[in-house]
């Protein structure tokens, strides 16, 4: 087991573990890390723990330092420069044509990079655009290819549940989500229900679909024959996290009723899965199978923010 601290570099960026070199770190406390490609200015999201070593990829890197107020300074003058710099290579792109939306930019703790994050539906030819900001910056110049998904994460915004996006406090990584995992949660194939400031399928649906299978194996599917307290029933809906089922059963007239259990107080007799044919709009289906096709083109295509 090693000892580490996570550092995150900007509010909505990804978490990276680091040892903590014997300085004592509180949370939220600013400090300076040695990352693969030069110093950096983070913030400590999570303090002192044991991670397992055989499952890192490679060595942890050192904290170097506290950050003093000198090292603040520095940072706040670089976001500064990193404002001015995205105006100019605005500039740039619009008189080279190019094809591509400029998200952010971002300098290196030292300076010794200049990152330019941008959005594309296609690869872009930008050779002649880093010889014009490498000779105004005079540093190491990269653009970087990002998704969609991405610039929401950096943009920001509030969900349809009315909190803050996921993906801008706590989900690091994007995943492919597919059709499939919305119909496992019940939920409606309707496209502007279930996909995101971004225009792509919701993050949820698949940081939660551990949750619904695991749930799902000691669930009944929709169909199935159970016994309650008043009798044999079927199984007419499931709300799955809360494990209760909806039941059809009979009077003694042979009417139909409906009643709510837990599945504690039911028997499964029959596990028979029923085929709902749910009226589904041909136009919002095809929208999601696109969205889902771009999700899994941007996971083999898009170059990743690995620092």
């Amino acid at each position: 087991m090693k000892e580490a601290v996570g550092v995150r570099y900007r509010k909505s960026g990804k978490i990276y573990f680091f040892d903590p070199n014997n300085l004592e770190l509180q949370l939220n406390e600013n400090v300076i890390v040695e990352t693969a490609i030069g110093k950096e200015f983070g913030t400590v999201v999570l303090t002192k723990r044991k991670i397992d070593e055989t499952k890192l990829k490679d060595e942890l890197k050192k904290v170097i330092k506290k950050a003093d107020k000198q090292d603040i300074k520095h940072f706040e003058e670089n976001i500064k420069k990193e404002k001015e710099a995205l105006e100019f290579c605005k500039k740039k792109v619009k008189e080279h044509g190019l094809q591509m939306d400029l998200v952010e930019v971002r300098y290196l703790f030292d300076n010794s990079k200049l990152i330019f994050y941008f959005t594309s539906d296609n690869r872009v030819d930008f050779r002649d655009l880093v010889k014009d900001l490498a000779a105004v910056y005079r540093t190491r110049i990269e653009l970087r290819q990002i998704t969609i998904r991405d610039e929401v994460k950096r943009i920001g915004g509030l969900g349809h549940c009315g909190r803050e996006l996921c993906c801008c406090t706590f989900l690091n990584d994007f995943d492919v989500v597919t059709i499939k995992m919305a119909k496992e949660q019940n939920l409606s194939l309707n496209a502007a229900k279930i996909t995101g400031k971004c225009g792509r399928l919701m993050c949820c649906l698949k940081y939660e679909q551990n949750v619904y299978e695991d749930k799902m194996k000691n669930l009944p599917h929709v169909g199935a024959i159970v016994k309650t307290e008043e009798g044999e029933g079927v199984v007419e809906s499931i709300e799955v996290l809360k494990e209760l089922l909806k039941v059809k059963l009979k009077d003694e007239e042979g009417n139909n009723y409906y009643k709510k259990y837990n599945i504690q107080d039911v028997k499964i007799i029959k596990d028979t899965r029923k085929i709902q044919k749910e009226e589904e709009n041909e136009e919002d289906i095809e929208e999601l199978q696109k969205l889902e096709e771009m999700d899994k083109k941007d996971e083999s295509t898009i170059e990743k923010d690995e620092i």
